[in-house]
């Protein structure tokens, strides 16, 4: 049975389409990633009305969604019960074009009958202003256009124009092209258009797949989960969203509705780690550029642990009063809150993504002595700020501690710089920062470790746990060997697995006691436990996780460990990461799987 979140995603870099099974489109932020979405109906409670775009097929009895293979081209087949049958398929126009990459504020369907004569529907149901208004419609010979204040959108099409401002039922009897997108006149017939670009898209995403360096195993769900990271990183700016969406609850009756159309710098860093591992490198470059161009013009002080696509735009966070909620779901909020908060691993994520740039001898601009003096300051506050109370990872909104995995990600950006002085020949700033490094390192293993509890806990002089202290070794702050690192995880799988999946953290907070696993900490298990040692367990918890995808392969943020059912914003970069790292930790070698095919 299809689950809510039983949705592909096509998109481009600049908008993307969430679409159900059914070929219903639900969710659409236009122009920009972070903008109002024209198609909301998403988060609209259950009301079919308002917010959407669909081929609706009069007497359908079956759906099948996917994607072609190897891009982000969502394929729809629906069926009548006499034998009709037609095809939707959906691009976001992505590929070169007059030297540069062409990614339009555009969707463009096509529709086709591939059986019979199948009786339709067309809907197209914009919604601005977060849904509180309902645009003027004005058609014309081949189009329609939606007009609000400020706002203008038009659907170019070779489709009866009648019929669709009417919603009136017609016979499929030829294809159909819908060209949604900017106000402005398409110069040539919409199935030509809606052909090329459906071809040159394609071809554009296979030929990006085909660079990429995949693991042996579980390559389909690597790839699927590169194109989906692919998707939310936005080419104009070089940012990176957490998730595509804002406010699908964590859990059912939940509160925890939060806007992840942002950037923050953790999740990006994640991001650029697992793209770079398969050889995307052109992302990282562009983050790196998002990085020092935009978010590093404020102080280091000042450094914030997320920011919008367009870092000057404002965060404020508020509530969208016309929209009903995901499953009704209050309240729909618009901005993170998040974005004032002192996260003290802000520093580290940025250190760390760009630290990259000077190992990478395939980049043709790595880092340079201009970038190393652009991060220094960086380094400096970290050290000085680094057993500081701060939110910490999960940003809890009711209190302040000295978090562990901040205080070790504050001693990581330090750390890492003091390697990249040492990799650009400056011995004596390479000595300072190893000399401030020291001391951080030496006071978060001696404060971080409870005797009492046999492993380390979460903030500094503490007592509770959390999953992220998974990560200690990943930044290098000991090794995976380390018994207290291995009595750390036996502990975290004691007190945070639920049905074999992990918790975040299971203490209450502000919103009361955690109901659902955060996925990308399963991940973080599943590394942790081959890193001891256990990689039957890790592997086994590794084939759990991909069962738990929807129909095309994606992920959102958490799942419900009783029933398997997805929650969380969608799709969940930390999560698509989470599925990339493992694979590549777990995986055969080449020569392995493939001899041992024969």
């Amino acid at each position: 049975m299809p689950q809510p979140l039983d949705l592909a995603v096509a998109g481009n870099g600049t908008v993307a389409a969430l679409i159900e099974p059914t070929g219903r489109v639900v969710w659409m932020c236009w122009p920009r990633l972070d903008a109002d979405p024209i198609f909301c109906a998403l988060l609209d409670g259950t009301n079919p009305e308002a917010g959407l775009m669909e081929v609706a097929l009069e007497g359908r009895v079956t759906a099948h969604q996917r994607y072609r293979r190897n891009t982000a081209v969502v394929e729809t087949e629906l069926a009548d019960g006499a034998g009709n049958a037609l095809r939707i398929t959906d691009t976001v126009p992505r590929f070169p074009r007059f030297g540069r990459m062409f990614r339009p504020q555009m969707l463009v369907r096509r529709i086709e009958p591939i059986a019979g004569r199948p009786r339709i529907r067309l809907r197209i149901r914009p919604r601005f202003a977060w849904g509180a208004e309902a645009p003027t419609l004005r058609t014309g010979s081949n189009h329609l256009r939606w007009l609000g204040p400020g706002e203008a959108l038009r659907c170019t099409t070779d489709a009866p124009v009648g019929f669709i401002a009417h919603e009136t039922a017609f016979a499929l009897d030829r294809p159909l092209a819908l060209i949604l997108g900017a106000d402005e006149p398409e110069p040539e017939p919409p199935a030509r258009i809606a052909r090329q670009f459906e071809e040159e898209t394609t071809a554009y995403w296979q030929e990006w797949v085909r660079l990429l360096s995949v693991p042996f195993d579980w390559q389909e769900a690597v790839i699927r989960a590169a194109i989906t990271l692919k998707m939310c990183a936005h080419d104009d700016t070089g940012g990176i969203v957490a998730a595509l969406t804002t406010s699908i609850p964590e859990a059912p009756g939940t509160a925890r509705t939060w806007d992840y159309r942002f950037c923050w710098l953790r999740d990006a860093w994640f991001t650029v780690q697992a793209l770079n591992r398969l050889g995307a490198t052109r992302t990282m470059e562009q983050f790196i550029r998002y990085l020092t161009v935009a978010v590093m013009d404020e102080t280091p002080e000042r450094l914030r642990p997320v920011y919008p696509l367009v870092p000057n735009v404002p965060m404020t966070e508020e509530e969208a009063p016309a929209l009903a909620g995901f499953l009704h779901h209050r309240p729909v909020r618009i901005g993170n809150a998040a974005a004032d908060q002192r996260q003290n691993d802000a520093w580290g994520s940025v250190v760390l993504a760009a630290a990259q740039m000077f190992f990478d001898e395939r980049l043709p601009n790595p880092g340079d002595a201009g970038l190393f003096r652009q991060l220094l300051p960086l380094a400096d506050v970290a050290a000085r700020e680094a057993l500081t109370p701060d939110a910490g990872i999960w940003e809890y909104r009711g209190r302040v501690r000295v978090h562990t995995f901040s205080a070790a990600m504050c001693w990581a950006a330090v750390y890492r710089l003091a390697r990249v002085a040492q990799r650009l020949g400056e011995h004596r700033e390479a000595d300072r920062l190893r000399g401030l490094a020291a001391p951080i390192r030496d006071a978060i293993l001696a404060r971080a470790w409870s005797e009492s509890r046999k492993s380390f806990v979460e903030s500094l002089d503490g007592d509770g746990l959390d999953a992220a202290l998974l990560l200690l070794p990943e930044l290098g702050l000991l090794p995976p060997t380390d018994p207290r690192f291995v009595a750390t995880v036996e502990a975290i799988e004691r007190e945070l697995a639920r049905d074999g999946l992990l918790l975040r953290y299971a203490a209450p907070d502000d919103f009361g006691v955690p109901e659902t696993a955060f996925l990308a900490c399963s991940f973080w298990l599943i590394d942790a436990l081959a890193a001891i040692g256990r990689s039957e367990q890790a592997r086994a918890l590794f084939e759990r996780i991909l069962a738990l995808r929807n129909h095309v392969g994606l992920l959102s943020e958490d799942v419900d460990p009783r029933t398997g059912r997805l929650w969380g914003n969608f799709p969940q970069t930390y999560s698509q990461v989470g599925l990339i790292l493992s694979a590549m930790r777990l995986s055969r070698s080449w020569e392995e799987g493939f001899w041992r095919a024969w």
